[in-house]
């Protein structure tokens, strides 16, 4: 069903963002997500190829929007079409959102460098994705920062040294990652720490202080486990093990590109009520025996149509990724768009300095394009129909200020130790 994209008034702070900057925004049903960033950040979704294995781990890519002249519309103006109410909607909230930023000047060692701290950065610009909470009850939250090192090669030379200092002190040093922020549904017996949503917090501070070599693991253990909201030690460790699997999955992806990202974070999103995410996982493990059943009963062989079913990519897959996996590969199958797996698990929350974040979606409408010209890129499959029904867990590798495309330098070594190390810490927690 095709969801109106919402008005100005309809939209609201994103309050479910644990880590990155400030100004983020969500439509009421929490479905789309903007966020400010920079054009490195947009420029690297748009060069992610559609289908791709890469596509499947990272947030769906609604669009890039920019405040300029295109922009300065009026949202009370008639509406003629979809694609001016798109325009006018999204621009003039990017617009309200950053009406305090002015374009940033690209970095260098010359030019003096001033941490954010959380707060908005200076852009223009701002992405819209899909919503890592959208279609859970109560979703539990984590951005886990990845990397060694959290600097890119171009950043000033204060940045690079304050970077440096908080790997050094951190779980960066020995595992290859931090816990940024995390939210726990229920996650104290103490009302008073709770928010008014009934979560308990964890800033930025828990990562680097509380959090180290020695006890870390507890600190994921307290992300998942939690008899208070119905997460008994059987259930925990049922979604430590779909994490362990889906994280197993992310790295073999990884492992295969030549790229360098520094700063990106692991989302992890799961349903946090005990009750609900029973309910989700039997649901969808009835709607997975109904769609094998069809599939079976209404099989038709194919031999290389580039279409992928089944195991962890949970997704359609395009022609043109691995040809080791993907050469004289004949498959049974029945459609031509469904991918069957595990779990059909969604989700994700990502920006562009060491402390940033994304997440987002939209519902469906079939084949809206608009100009890129115009500054909004929305063209066929950037827009899904969602549909979702509720959901169990949710796996997204976010923020990408600070990510390109480095052929003949192989795989990102510093990334792929951090997320070696969760995949161990989550087996750990599923035994």
């Amino acid at each position: 069903m095709k969801r109106k994209v919402p008005h100005r008034d309809e939209l609201l702070d994103y309050n479910y963002a644990v880590a990155g900057h400030a100004g983020t925004l969500c439509d009421a049903n929490g479905e789309l997500f903007i966020k400010p960033c920079t054009q490195a950040e947009i420029d690297f979704y748009n060069s992610v190829v559609r289908g791709s294995d890469f596509a499947g781990i990272i947030p769906t890519f609604i669009g890039g929007l920019e405040h300029s002249d295109p922009f300065d519309l009026n949202i009370n103006d008639p509406v003629e079409t979809l694609k001016d109410q798109i325009k006018a909607t999204i621009a003039e909230h990017v617009s309200h959102a950053s009406a305090e930023m002015t374009a940033a000047a690209a970095p260098n060692d010359d030019t003096p460098w001033v941490p954010t701290n959380g707060k908005k950065i200076e852009t223009n610009l701002a992405v819209a994705l899909d919503n890592a909470a959208s279609g859970f009850k109560k979703p539990n939250i984590l951005d886990v920062k990845l990397g060694m090192r959290l600097w890119a090669d171009n950043a000033p030379a204060a940045k690079k040294a304050r970077f440096d200092k908080i790997a050094s002190e951190t779980t960066h040093l020995t595992h290859g990652f931090r816990i940024a922020g995390m939210r726990v549904y229920r996650g104290s017996d103490d009302p008073a720490r709770l928010d008014d949503e009934g979560y308990l917090v964890y800033d930025k501070d828990y990562g680097r202080v509380t959090m180290n070599k020695d006890n870390i693991i507890d600190g994921f253990r307290r992300f998942v486990f939690n008899p208070a909201a119905g997460i008994d030690e059987a259930l925990g460790r049922a979604v430590c093990k779909m994490f362990a699997d889906k994280i197993a999955h992310v790295y073999k992806v990884i492992d295969k590109l030549e790229t360098r990202m520094y700063s990106s974070s692991l989302l992890f999103v799961f349903e946090g009520d005990g009750e609900a995410l029973r309910a989700a996982i039997e649901q969808q493990d009835e709607s997975k025996t109904d769609l094998e059943t069809k599939l079976a009963n209404r099989t038709t062989t194919r031999t290389d149509s580039g279409i992928a079913m089944g195991g962890d990519s949970e997704r359609a897959e395009m022609a043109g990724g691995d040809e080791d996996d993907d050469a004289s590969r004949t498959t049974t199958r029945t459609d031509s768009g469904i991918a069957v797996g595990d779990d059909s698990e969604r989700a994700e929350v990502a920006d562009g300095d060491e402390d940033d974040d994304d997440g987002v979606g939209l519902d469906g409408d079939d084949g809206v394009g608009l100009d890129h010209d115009a500054g909004v890129r929305l063209n066929d499959n950037d827009v899904v129909g969602l549909n979702k029904g509720p959901q169990v867990l949710s796996l997204k590798l976010i923020d990408f200020a600070h990510a390109e495309w480095t052929p003949k330098q192989g795989p990102d070594k510093n990334l792929l130790f951090g997320v070696g190390e969760l995949k161990k810490i989550f087996e750990e927690l599923s035994k």
